[in-house]
């Protein structure tokens, strides 16, 4: 059995996506067996009710489409199914964990966050996260409107770098409204596929679920579902068949530059959940495939880093600015590439 942990990124979402996921694949002697029996008979301690109650929500998953809970699961299928997880106020136990904490004062934290680390509980994560941490650390923290203690924003599980938290009701209120007001500022470095024609740019286009996979975001043309996104990118150094961007965040939707790359085409590099984990350029050679394992090998998470943020003091009204170096496992992929890119120039 494989249990799967998911995570979003570090906008606020709504309480859809708070879920519990398992991930069963069918093996070849599977005779046909209705998915909710063959569910019930792979994950413990769960009841028939709750399995049906999935299957009415939509929650059940062939592949990427959503089957009833009479679908017959044959050899081979694929099989995903999420659960609402356990009644979020259970979760916030204060929890003993090194914090690598760039900035603090009586107001505010500003803390690194290591990639692997989710940020609150949720998805099946219900300990060892970041708000457990935090919670540690500092007994009273403001309760935001999802009554998660200190978070102002969030970043993905797989994702690291910087994140803001109040220490205060004023500093939680005046920090809020700084992201409602599109008025903090978030660079990230994100190194995707293909190469860009343009040095920079910016993606429009509503952000939301995805109709058939809930597991992805994406992108609506017609803006006729979804939020409003805009993420403008800039070429930092081209590598031929993956380019590194700078990317900065006009608004914060749920996996912005994860579904805003790839809706142009530039899926992060070994980014799972949106097909980045593939080559998705260059040749199917073998010692080209070998180089991209390598580095997905090194680097085995989509390749996102929340390098700067800046916000303006809620007290001292003084504008701060953060940043932080590039994380071991992107820099080391980083190297990776460059001396490619170098080899192919010198042929």
């Amino acid at each position: 059995m494989e249990k799967d942990n998911l995570s979003t990124d570090h906008e606020s979402t709504d309480s859809d996506s708070l879920y519990e996921h398992y991930s069963f694949t069918a093996d070849q002697g599977q005779s046909p067996l209705r998915v909710d029996k063959f569910l019930m008979s792979r994950i413990e301690k769960v009841t028939r009710n709750k399995i049906q109650q999935a299957a009415k929500a939509g929650s059940i998953f062939v592949g990427d489409q959503v089957v009833k809970s009479n679908y017959k699961v044959k050899a081979g299928d694929q099989v995903k199914v999420l659960f609402a997880h356990p009644p979020y106020e259970n979760l916030l136990v204060p929890e003993a964990l090194d914090l690598d904490i760039v900035f603090e004062d009586e107001t505010l934290v500003v803390i690194n966050k290591p990639a692997g680390l989710v940020v609150h509980p949720g998805h099946g994560n219900y300990s060892g996260t970041l708000l457990n941490g935090l919670l540690h650390h500092f007994q009273q923290l403001p309760k935001n409107s999802n009554n998660r203690p200190g978070l102002v924003h969030r970043i993905d599980k797989d994702t690291s770098g910087l994140l803001v938290v109040a220490k205060t009701e004023h500093a939680m209120t005046h920090l809020a409204k700084q992201f409602f007001d599109k008025t903090s500022e978030r660079t990230y470095l994100a190194l995707v596929w293909g190469d860009f024609e343009q040095e920079k740019g910016t993606i429009e286009g509503a952000i939301g679920r995805h109709p058939k996979n809930r597991l992805q975001m994406t992108v609506f043309e017609d803006n006729s579902q979804g939020k409003e996104a805009i993420t403008h990118y800039k070429v930092k150094e081209r590598f031929g068949y993956v380019t590194l961007v700078e990317c900065q965040l006009e608004t914060g939707r749920t996996h912005q530059i994860r579904a805003h790359m790839k809706y142009i085409g530039h899926t992060l590099f070994n980014d799972a959940r949106y097909g980045g984990d593939k080559i998705l350029k260059g040749t199917s050679f073998t010692k080209y495939k070998q180089f991209v394992e390598n580095c997905f090998s090194l680097l085995p998470r989509q390749a996102l880093h929340a390098k700067t943020l800046g916000f303006i003091h809620p007290e001292t009204g003084e504008k701060l600015i953060f940043d932080s170096n590039v994380p071991q496992d992107l820099d080391l992929g980083l190297q990776k590439w460059r001396q490619y890119a170098q080899h192919k120039k010198l042929q």
